[in-house]
């Protein structure tokens, strides 16, 4: 990847990641993280075990936050008080930005980091200057880069934690 690189991440994997208390391990390549509006909003709407550290991580790490027109359509339903669509909002948003990386300049590489099986099963549309990575092989990359020590341990960490952490390893296993 001869472009900028920047790291794109779903809601998952930073779940994954707060369960494990390994946010942090986002930056190891040290790539910029780009939080989508969509994603953050997703993880940080309800009260739930990690919402709080998600909220507390971006906001003290500074992450830039995109704006996507499925973010201001979701507000705007929610204000209308309509049956708004909930499920798959956080990929249609990383998938309208990864569709606006196509077209930018200069030409940044989008690692899109998910975690949810059915993205690595589904026909998900990925621009050429994009690539998508669960957040195992995320972890293995930052092992074999010497980054990390153990990505078994950390999926254990978040295991151990209460994370119901995907079965499915994404590239499979040969």
């Amino acid at each position: 990847m001869s472009a900028p690189v920047v790291l794109l991440p779903d809601a998952g994997p930073l779940i994954t990641l707060a369960y494990a208390d390994a946010l942090d391990l986002l930056f190891k390549p040290g790539w910029p993280v780009l939080l989508v509006d969509m994603v953050l909003h997703e993880v940080t709407r309800n009260q739930t075990p990690t919402s709080e550290k998600l909220g507390q991580w971006a906001a003290a790490s500074k992450l830039p936050v995109r704006a996507t027109q499925t973010f201001q359509h979701h507000q705007r339903a929610r204000k209308a008080q309509a049956a708004a669509r909930t499920a798959n909002l956080g990929e249609l948003a990383i998938q309208e930005t990864m569709t606006a990386m196509a077209l930018e300049q200069p030409v940044q590489t989008g690692v899109f980091l998910f975690e949810d099986h059915k993205i690595a099963r589904a026909g998900f549309f990925v621009p050429d200057n994009c690539r998508k990575i669960s957040t195992r092989a995320f972890l293995l990359f930052l092992q074999q880069q010497g980054w990390l020590e153990s990505a078994v341990e950390i999926e254990r960490r978040a295991i151990q934690a209460g994370r119901s952490f995907s079965a499915l390893r994404f590239p499979p296993a040969p």
